[in-house]
């Protein structure tokens, strides 16, 4: 595969040495064989919905909590869950995993927006703040537990990792153009790397190059965009074609006056606030909606908040205080 991402973001890619080409990506070892297993410990416990409350809200005040959404007949879930097992027992108590067949027990799954398993949610303090879905290789489960919980020292020495973590942080910290210099030099190395090129696209829009953006998720393979790492990029976009096809505040805003169960309206306020930045008023609007209306749009409001949490990313204040109202709202 040729490499399709352009030859520059503001001026071209130079950090080549941040992934040298002797460097090559961490693979994934072999899935277990078999179905999900039981495990055995006070770390991994299967759990139910009148257990949830106990199993996992609680519990995530004493150190994090991993729920996997699994069901028997989920081919993925059968490599998933046994990586998921080996990386928290290898944890060594820093964080917890609680299984949850939605088969039995969908309620719950329902009410976090999971539209497809095997999906992976972290809980602390009794809040859900991070997750996943899809079933991703065992460094990148053990990339995450190490970032929700603090690293145990496994899977260091990477530079790809090392170069991926590095364009990460310097994209959060706004400064994008390097950030695409790094995931660059990655992909130079490694085309098909997705981790990279969904960077890449991030660096874009943080840029506001939505049509650049956009450039690169067209050129690559559908498989290459079913990978995790392109979730957030596809919500940016998805969001960015709503919004162009909104109407004007002032007419929204005089109709939710005349009506404040106009619900339309006071949806796409919501989304004319993400527009601008003002995340407090999108997720106020869309709370507000749930709370006189979760059927509206058959629960439209909950689900775009979740998309809103996806952009804003976990650990944005606005991610934090709306997820906890919205858990509020749904588990009072």
């Amino acid at each position: 595969m040729s490499n399709p991402y352009g030859s520059g973001f503001g001026g071209g890619y130079g950090r080549q040495t941040t992934a040298p080409a002797s460097a090559a990506p961490a693979r994934a070892p072999a899935p277990a064989a078999g179905g999900v297993p039981t495990a055995s410990g006070d770390l991994v416990k299967d759990t139910t919905t009148a257990a949830f409350s106990t199993d996992v809200i609680r519990e995530s005040r004493n150190q994090p909590v991993l729920v996997d959404f699994w069901a028997p007949w989920c081919g993925p879930c059968k490599q998933l869950t046994p990586i998921l097992e080996r990386v928290v027992q290898a944890a060594g108590g820093r964080v917890k995993l609680v299984k949850m067949n939605i088969d039995e027990h969908p309620s719950i799954a329902g009410q976090l927006g999971v539209q497809s398993i095997p999906a992976v949610f972290a809980f602390v303090n009794g809040q859900p703040v991070d997750g996943f879905m899809g079933a991703l290789p065992e460094s990148e489960v053990r990339a995450f537990v190490d970032r929700l919980a603090g690293p145990g020292g496994a899977g260091a020495g990477d530079p790809v990792a090392e170069a991926l973590k590095e364009a990460g942080e310097l994209l959060k910290a706004g400064d994008a153009a390097s950030a695409a210099q790094v995931f660059a030099a990655v992909l130079q190395h490694d085309p098909e790397n997705a981790a990279a090129a969904a960077g890449l696209a991030e660096c874009y829009l943080a840029a506001g190059d939505t049509a650049r953006a956009r450039a690169v998720v067209d050129q690559l393979p559908p498989a290459m965009l079913d990978d995790p790492a392109f979730a957030t990029v596809k919500t940016k976009l998805k969001l960015a074609d709503e919004i162009g096809q909104l109407g004007d505040a002032a007419t929204l805003q005089a109709r939710l006056e005349g009506d404040p169960d106009d619900h339309q309206a006071r949806f796409d306020l919501a989304l004319i606030a993400q527009a601008k930045g003002d995340r407090e008023a999108a997720a106020g609007h869309l709370l507000e909606i749930i709370r006189r209306d979760r059927s509206f749009d058959d629960d439209g409001a909950r689900r775009k908040l979740l998309e809103f949490f996806e952009v804003w990313g976990p650990t944005d204040p606005a991610t934090k205080e709306g997820r906890r109202k919205l858990s509020s709202l749904l588990f009072r």
